[in-house]
C-alpha cells in the first residue's frame, strides 16, 4: 500500500482532509470514522490518522474527488463543536499509531498505619519456649506447622540473560546489525573500530574520552585563540531558524520526508524519556555548530562534523554522563546538564577545524533558542540533519539508528511544555573553562603573553624603515 500525500485544515465545526490520489476510481473509496481513528483506502493506498479529538460522520460530512486535479478532499464534523484540533500540520504525529490502552497494574491497596495486635499469655510462654529450642528442635517443629513441607523461598530475579555478543545501540537501544561490517567502510568517525557490535556501554564511554584526550592538540586551540578574527564573525552570525519572525510552516519537501518516517510507538519509561531530552540536546548542539560554521550552507563536510561532535553517533555513548535522581522527564539538573554539554563542548574542542570555547558558547545559546521555539522548529532542524547524514555514503546510517526515530519521537511524543523548561535551564547554564578537563585558561592566558610580545611587523617606527632603505649615492 502507498502513503498519499495529504493535508489536514479546521474549521469550527469541521475537520477538512485533503488527499492527493490521482488516476483512483471513486467508485471504490472506502472511508471508515472510529472516534479519533480516521482511515481511508483507496487502491493502490491507503491512509490511517489518528486525531487528537473524536469525528463523527452526519449529514454534514462528505467526500469529493476531483479527477482532474487528483484530489480526493473528505470533510468530517468534530463531536464537539468549536473544539480546537491542534498539531495538524505535524503529519507524523498524525500518523503514528494509536497509544496503547494497556497500562501496567498499579497498586490498590495502601497501607495507611499499623498496630501489633497484643498477644495473650499462653502465646507469650509459646514464644519463649521455642527460643529455647535448638536449631535442630526449632526445625522439627516448624516443619510439624507446615505440614512437613520444605520451607521455600522466592528466588532473586536473575540479571537480563545476555544470549549474543551482539550490544544494542541507537534510539532508545532498538537497533543492531548496522555495523557489522564497518571495516569495510570508510567511516572515519566511527570510535569503536570493529567491536560496535559488541562494545558494552561502559567500555563505549571510556574508548570515547581516551579518544577525545587523544586528539586534543593544545597548539591549535592556542592558534585559533590568537587568531579568532573569523571565529567572532561566525559567533555574530544570526541563526535563521531563531531570528525568524514569520509564520512557520513547513514545506512541501518537509511534508514528503514525514511522510516517510518509521511509524512506532516508543514505549519509553520516564527515565528513558528524560534521557531522550539530553540526547537530543547534544544533536541539536552538533546541528548548531555546524549551521553557524557554514552558515547555514553544508558542504561536503557537514555530514562528517555532525556525526564527530555527537557522542551518540561517534562512540554510541548518548546521556546521561551524570547520575540522575530525576523522578519525572522534565526534571533536569544543573549536574547533569552540565555533564552533558561539557561533553559536547570537548568534541569540538578537539575534532573540527574551529576550535573556540566561545564558539561553543555560542551554539549552546543556539540550542536553548531552538528548544524554546518548541517541538516544530526542532524537527526542522532533526529533518535538515537527516538531509545532510542521508546523502553521505557512510554516515547515513547515524541516520538510520537516531535521527529518523527522533524526528518522528519529537513531532508525536515530545512536549512543547519540556522543551521550554530544558530550554531555560539550558540558557541559564554555566560551563566553566575548568569543567573541560584541558587547561583552558592557562593556555589562553600563554595565548595571551605570546601576543604581547610579538611585535606586529604594521607597528615598525618610520626610523627602522629608513634604516632599511638603500643609502643616497
Amino acid at each position: 500500500m502507498i502513503t498519499p500525500r495529504f493535508s489536514c485544515s479546521q474549521t469550527d465545526k469541521s475537520v477538512i482532509i485533503t488527499i492527493y490520489c490521482p488516476s483512483v476510481r471513486a467508485s471504490d473509496v472506502e472511508i471508515n470514522v472510529d472516534e479519533t481513528l480516521f482511515s481511508v483506502h483507496i487502491n493502490p493506498y491507503f491512509l490511517r490518522l489518528n486525531f487528537p479529538h473524536p469525528l463523527v460522520e452526519d449529514d454534514a460530512s462528505s467526500a469529493v474527488y476531483n479527477p482532474s486535479t487528483g484530489y480526493l478532499t473528505v470533510t468530517l464534523t468534530k463531536e464537539t463543536h468549536g473544539l480546537e484540533f491542534k498539531d495538524l500540520d505535524l503529519l507524523a504525529k498524525l500518523l503514528a499509531p494509536r497509544p496503547s490502552k494497556n497500562t501496567q497494574p498499579q497498586p490498590v491497596i495502601e497501607v495507611l498505619d499499623s498496630t501489633e495486635t497484643p498477644q495473650d499469655s499462653a502465646d507469650d510462654d509459646l514464644a519463649a519456649r521455642t527460643q529455647e529450642l535448638t536449631l535442630e528442635q526449632r526445625e522439627i517443629l516448624e516443619g510439624a506447622e507446615n505440614d512437613w513441607q520444605l520451607p521455600q523461598k522466592i528466588p532473586e530475579p536473575l540479571p537480563p540473560l545476555q544470549t549474543t555478543a551482539e550490544r544494542r545501540y541507537g534510539f532508545l537501544d532498538m537497533h543492531s546489525g548496522y555495523f557489522r561490517h564497518v571495516e569495510h567502510t570508510e567511516n572515519e568517525v566511527n570510535e569503536l573500530g570493529t567491536d560496535a557490535e559488541t562494545c558494552p556501554p561502559q567500555e563505549r564511554r571510556e574508548r570515547r574520552l581516551k579518544h577525545e584526550e587523544e586528539k586534543w592538540n593544545e597548539e591549535y586551540y592556542m592558534a585559533d585563540y590568537a587568531d579568532d578574527e573569523y571565529i567572532r564573525e561566525l559567533i555574530a552570525w544570526p541563526n535563521p531558524h531563531v531570528t525568524s519572525t514569520e509564520e512557520f510552516q513547513y514545506t512541501e519537501k518537509e511534508n514528503l520526508v514525514m511522510l516517510r518516517l518509521p511509524r512506532k510507538e516508543y514505549l519509553a519509561t520516564a527515565e528513558q524519556t528524560h534521557n531522550l531530552y539530553l540526547t537530543l540536546s547534544t544533536l541539536l548542539f552538533a546541528y548548531a555548530y555546524e549551521t553557524r560554521t557554514t552558515q547555514h550552507d553544508p558542504t561536503p563536510e557537514s555530514a562528517w562534523t555532525i556525526s564527530s561532535l555527537t557522542p551518540a553517533f561517534s562512540a554510541l555513548d548518548p546521556p546521561p554522563y551524570a547520575p540522575s535522581a530525576a523522578s519525572e522527564p522534565s526534571d533536569f539538573s544543573e549536574a547533569e546538564l552540565a555533564a552533558t554539554f561539557t561533553a559536547s563542548y570537548r568534541r569540538s574542542l578537539a575534532f573540527p577545524l574551529y576550535r573556540s570555547f566561545a564558539l561553543a558558547e555560542a551554539c549552546r545559546a543556539d540550542v536553548a533558542a531552538l528548544l524554546a521555539r518548541g517541538k516544530r522548529i526542532v524537527a526542522r532542524c532533526l529533518l535538515e540533519m537527516k538531509d545532510i547524514l542521508d546523502h553521505h555514503d557512510v554516515y547515513y546510517v547515524y541516520s538510520k539508528v537516531w535521527v529518523d526515530d527522533f524526528c518522528v519521537w519529537t513531532l508525536a511524543f515530545a512536549s512543547d511544555d519540556v522543551l521550554s523548561r530544558l530550554a531555560d535551564k539550558v540558557k541559564n547554564l554555566r560551563i566553566e573553562k575548568s569543567m573541560i578537563g584541558w587547561d583552558l585558561e592557562e593556555l589562553e592566558a600563554l595565548a595571551r603573553e605570546d601576543m604581547e610580545r610579538t611585535p606586529d611587523s604594521d607597528d615598525e617606527s618610520e626610523d627602522e624603515i629608513e634604516r632599511m632603505l638603500p643609502a643616497p649615492l
